[in-house]
């Protein structure tokens, strides 16, 4: 095998390894704002700056780095063409909101393109085409009724038969004038509008409950408190979820990516198929090559399997595609798709008038972060908005969100005690240098990494959230739970949630 084609053995993000990012202090006083902000990703980065332009106060605060997590470790893709989903939703909200659903992206598109050229940002945006291609005669029919839903909806594209790309489809609807960016290039350059406005960011500061009352408080793990007249929870998953049981009305799916230097020349556009296991393409310049993601392989978070197969998967499709001269980088992330895949943007419940929620964006967090940030202001502000019906996190659309309903909570009871069940375990002894395994301590199950340089790790292997038992991802050497998406590094501390509580470490 080329020595050059090998996969990297650390996960790492383009985005975020060339890009400087300005470091903040924690939290270390009680606070007095308008505005708190939960969640230093690219909807907090956008709220807090849309709100700072109204002469609104802002606090936000992040558990760990700001545009760190799931900001950067997207493809970055800036279209309004969320995969199928537009004949999807008219059948299901009907023509009409579907239309909605679409101008509110595709404002979210031109959002960017004003932004940039407003504050003169260079973050190799591009306009590319976006198109969605099935290689299977079974999904011939769906791309075909999506091209006919771009008709109906006034949509800018068509149904094809053949793509840019060396692929051989049964057929493809293209969508045109889409963008593709550096995210974090733009987004480094709206924290230095933050705080040129007078914007507060606190890192390594972790909310962990929310007093109501007169006015509201956000407490933290520290024990500081902000005092505010409203939140938003953009943390990805809501922090404060358990309030609108966001963990049984939303399922966390992971997905992969792959850096890489082709042998032949990449054409442009962005692609997507319509098949499983997904195929996503796009490139970006890298110092001026063409760097080309291919991402895809999305399964439901903490699947019992050896995670780096899927870095091979996508390998092997873009060997056999272009041909590979070099991979550069290899990362994952995890998304969130709610019952009727529209997100959940607005009041957390209905009872709670003043803190706010974003997520379960479905993989489409580049144009759905902006809708969130500009419906949350609106909120705050008490405008009118015209999308605030499709997006509120309160709406129950019978027809999918009975069925996902019923179907996602039956599988996580089916991990749950499937997770007590499997008898598997290995021992202590004979796990090897850079290897992880659910192991026995003291009669029960624990969750065991032994490092590169031979120290063992071992933590509790139950997750704090509820009690599901944890799955080994060697690809990022965390420990992930297959119910709901929690996910652990190898000393215990909270990479994602909906847990709020790490796991328990072990002495041995």
């Amino acid at each position: 095998m080329n020595e050059d084609t090998k996969i990297p053995l650390t996960p790492e993000s383009y985005w975020r390894s060339s890009t400087k990012i300005q470091s903040f202090e924690a939290l270390k006083n009680d606070i007095d704002t308008e505005v708190a902000i939960v969640g230093g990703g690219i909807t907090g980065i956008i709220s807090a700056y849309l709100l700072l332009q109204e002469g609104i106060r802002v606090a936000l605060i992040d558990a760990s780095s700001i545009l760190y997590r799931t900001t950067a470790h997207t493809s970055a893709k800036i279209s309004v063409q969320h995969n199928l989903i537009y004949d999807e939703l008219i059948q299901h909200i009907g023509i009409e909101k579907a239309k909605m659903y679409y101008t509110a992206n595709k404002d979210a598109l031109d959002f960017y393109k004003d932004i940039i050229k407003k504050h003169n940002i260079e973050c190799d945006l591009s306009k590319e085409d976006s198109y969605v291609y099935t290689t299977s005669n079974d999904s011939v029919n769906k791309i075909m009724k999506e091209a006919s839903a771009y008709q109906k909806l006034g949509i800018e594209g068509e149904y094809l038969e053949d793509l840019p790309i060396p692929v051989d489809i049964k057929g493809a609807v293209v969508m045109k004038n889409q963008a593709q960016f550096h995210p974090l290039k733009f987004l480094q350059v709206l924290v230095r509008e933050i705080i040129g406005m007078k914007g507060s960011i606190y890192e390594n500061t972790t909310a962990v409950d929310i007093e109501t009352g007169d006015k509201l408080k956000v407490i933290t793990r520290r024990g500081n408190v902000i005092n505010c007249k409203s939140v938003i929870i953009s943390s990805h998953f809501p922090f404060y979820g358990i309030k609108g049981l966001y963990f049984s009305k939303m399922y966390p799916e992971a997905s992969y990516v792959l850096g890489v230097k082709l042998k032949t020349e990449y054409p442009g556009g962005m692609y997507i198929s319509a098949d499983d296991p997904k195929r996503s393409l796009r490139y970006t310049d890298y110092n001026g090559e063409k760097l080309v993601l291919i991402g895809g392989e999305s399964h439901v978070t903490g699947k019992d399997k050896e995670t780096m197969e899927h870095y091979y998967a996508l390998k092997a499709f873009g060997e056999e595609t272009f041909g590979l001269s070099e991979v550069l980088y290899r990362w994952s992330t995890q998304d969130l798709t709610t019952l009727d895949n529209i997100p959940y943007i607005g009041r957390l419940t209905a009872n709670n008038k003043n803190i706010f929620v974003a997520t379960g964006y479905k993989k489409w967090g580049m144009t759905n972060s902006v809708v969130a940030a500009n419906l949350l202001r609106d909120l705050i502000l008490e405008r009118d908005n015209p999308y605030v019906d499709i997006f509120t996190p309160s709406r129950f659309n019978p027809d999918p969100s009975i069925k996902n309903y019923i179907k996602f909570n039956t599988n996580v009871a089916k991990k749950f005690f499937s997770g007590r069940l499997k008898p598997t375990y290995r021992s202590l002894e004979s796990l090897k240098n850079d290897e992880g395994a659910v192991v026995i301590v003291d009669g029960k199950k624990a969750g065991a990494y032994r490092d590169i340089d031979g120290e063992l790790h071992v933590v509790s292997n139950m997750c704090p959230h509820l009690g599901c038992m944890l799955n080994w991802n060697h690809g990022e050497r965390t420990w992930d739970c297959p119910c709901h998406g929690s996910r652990f590094s190898i000393d215990g501390s909270v990479i994602e949630g909906p847990s709020e509580a790490g796991l328990k470490k072990l002495q041995i």
